[in-house]
């Protein structure tokens, strides 16, 4: 059992925990949620020890294993199964003794142990976790230096695992995995025999592989049984209550207030005004428990819609060494309307594909056609750490709108999450969220035909990345979407293509019948590679759980394309109506320029008085743009929200 007891931390003299509790018993699966920012790491980083809290204890059996994925990616000479092998010190030593030992008494003692942990089952078992993970049966013996940063993170992961810690504490694990490892990852974890404690913001991750969610709020710890939507689906309902608590005592709140100004001052009614007073002491404030606001993510139209293809390929081969294309055989074709998921295992080639479309790279044989005014807006993960870090929010918008005045720049950056706090921030402070929201914003500016989105919510919290699947929705221009997060993909894509064999193919399947295909291949793989006599535990080779018999994916997708259209028109009459109040409000100004020069009154007093009159009508006519854009807008936004 893992107990958190009073625990209060600050930083900098910021509460991130105050006086917070909760009891997390043994065996569970929880996933740890909250905003970004909100102190989840942090308190991994207090569970282990790694920093002191201001007040309070964390404790669990002494006992029990504690295990932890570090941010220091493994490297040097050693192989993988080599890394992952020696995460259990307690086999190596025991072999290292049994060379030595001459005692009889002994070599029988650490036989016994070395049979009780399995030992000798142990390589078979890491070739496992590592094949899983995405490591055939070479890469597992390559040098943990010949990989980069992200493939060791996953190295890393396979030796915690390889522990089987009684405590395993994961923060977003699969944020270094593809969609295929985050299948597997989810089937390992919903078969692991121990207490998980687990950072992530992929929901359909926290509504499969865990069965309980500790939510961090303001400070405080609040557990809830089951999966994330049983979590937003009870602490709805409770917020819900609380609200009409609320509502209720501030009613009777201002009935007491009012009798007792009434009466206070009547002799006949004094000892009934004191109690009333006495009551209103009482009275214990209901504080309605609300979410803090979550800055909206919105994707321009393209100005004009192009006729369709917008990017057709024949014959085509892709790669970056002459004579070694990564990608071969590719006749596809991009309609100005699809909405499309690229799915495949990493180092098959989805991103060399995207940067292909992007523009980044060109073909080395066969044909790609793309429209003459095609914009493509592309957004990749190793552009966060491009970002120059004493730029900030501001410089950025700065450069794209060197007309602009200072309000309307403030605005747009307002828009997408960027107030009067962040929008001045180096981008060295900012978090991997704000990042991402910055890059996003940068992206999709001059208002794109095509969005190309590459693991686009790595940093981004549950709450942002329903704000991109918003996003994705209304736009009207074409996606192609890259993402290990299924509840995206399920939610914004209408078209799947399989990245695989070096070529890239349509699939006419839904993300469930993937995600079957996904499990049986790699369980196919590990029985050719690997039989054991003898494993602790076998999770990855359990049987998928079936999909939720309620979730029919395909008509989640039809719906939302159906959604897309209904909204369309009265998005569009929405930003005509927009348009027209800027256009107004810039020809008043305009006329105002005019009217600030003092001379015009001296020098052609008719002029003035006309463009007096001018303004004056202009002035009329804005207030009634102004009220159609807020009638559009509300019909626009009931329509979303009925639907």
């Amino acid at each position: 059992m893992l107990q958190i007891n009073d625990l209060t931390y600050r930083i900098v003299g910021r509460p991130l925990l105050t006086n917070a509790n909760a009891t997390i018993p043994t065996g569970h699966k929880v996933g740890l949620v909250g905003r970004n920012g909100t102190g989840k790491t942090t308190l991994l980083r207090l569970i282990i020890g790694d920093i002191a809290p201001d007040d309070g204890a964390i404790s669990w059996p002494k006992s029990s294993r504690l295990g932890y994925v570090e941010q220091e990616a493994p490297g040097g000479d050693d192989t993988l199964i080599e890394w992952v092998l020696a995460a259990d010190t307690e086999r190596a030593a025991l072999f290292a003794e049994a060379e030595t030992a001459t005692d009889p008494g002994r070599i029988a003692d650490i036989q016994i142990r070395l049979n009780d942990i399995d030992a000798h089952s142990a390589p078979a078992r890491a070739a496992q976790l590592l094949a899983g993970l995405g490591f055939d049966e070479a890469a597992q013996q390559r040098p943990c230096r010949a990989y980069s940063g992200g493939w060791r993170m996953r190295v890393a992961l396979a030796s915690v695992l390889f522990l089987e810690p009684e405590l395993l504490l994961l923060d977003e694990p699969t944020n270094y995995l593809d969609l295929e490892g985050t299948l597997w990852l989810e089937n390992y974890l919903r078969q692991y025999p121990h207490t998980v404690v687990m950072v992530s913001h992929d929901r359909d991750l926290l509504n499969r592989a865990v069965n309980a969610i500790l939510h961090l709020d303001k400070g405080k710890l609040t557990l809830y049984t089951g999966g994330y939507d049983s979590f937003e689906d009870t602490r709805r309902e409770r917020q819900r209550l609380e609200s009409k608590q609320k509502s209720k005592q501030d009613q009777e709140r201002q009935r007491i207030e009012k009798f007792i100004t009434r009466f206070k001052a009547q002799a006949n009614k004094a000892a009934q005004a004191q109690s009333r007073i006495k009551a209103l002491a009482r009275m214990k404030p209901i504080a309605a428990e609300t979410d803090d606001p979550v800055a909206p993510i919105r994707f321009p139209d393209p100005a004009k819609m192009l006729a369709s293809p917008l990017i057709q390929i024949e014959q085509g081969a892709v790669g970056y060494v002459p004579g070694e294309p990564v990608l071969n055989h590719l006749d596809l074709r991009i309609d100005h309307d699809d909405r499309i998921a690229l799915l495949g295992q990493n180092g098959n080639g989805k991103s060399t594909f995207a940067k292909l479309l992007a523009g980044k790279i060109e073909l080395e044989a066969g044909e790609m056609r793309a429209h003459k005014q095609l914009k493509a807006g592309y957004f990749a993960q190793h552009q966060l750490d491009e970002l120059g870090e004493r730029q900030t929010p501001y410089d950025y918008i700065a450069r794209l709108l060197p007309d602009a005045t200072e309000a309307q720049k403030r605005a747009r950056l307002g828009a997408f999450g960027f107030g009067v706090g962040k929008a001045d921030t180096a981008c060295a402070k900012l978090s991997g969220g704000e990042k991402a929201r910055l890059l996003l914003m940068l992206t999709a500016f001059h208002a794109p035909h095509i969005i190309i989105l590459d693991e686009p919510t790595n940093h981004l919290d549950i709450d942002s990345r329903e704000m991109l699947i918003q996003a994705l929705n209304e736009y009207e221009g074409a996606v192609i979407l890259i993402s290990h997060d299924r509840h995206l993909i399920d939610a914004s894509v209408d078209r799947l293509w399989v990245v695989e064999d070096g070529t890239v193919t349509a699939y006419d399947a839904d993300m469930d019948a993937y995600r079957r295909r996904m499990l049986e291949a790699r369980s196919g793989r590990r029985r050719r590679q690997v039989s054991p006599e003898r494993t602790r535990t076998q999770p990855d080779t359990a049987p998928a759980p079936e999909p939720d018999p309620g979730i029919d994916r395909t008509e989640q997708r039809r719906k939302a394309a159906e959604l897309r259209a209904q909204l369309a028109p009265l998005r569009k009459k929405m930003q005509q109506a927009e348009r027209a109040v800027e256009k107004a409000q810039a020809q008043i100004a305009q006329l105002d320029a005019v009217l600030a020069d003092p001379t015009i009154y001296a020098d052609d007093g008719a002029r003035a008085q006309q463009v007096t009159r001018e303004r004056g009508a202009l002035t009329k006519q804005l207030e009634d743009l102004e009220a159609a854009w807020l009638q559009a807008t509300d019909t626009y936004e009931a329509a979303s929200a009925a639907d």
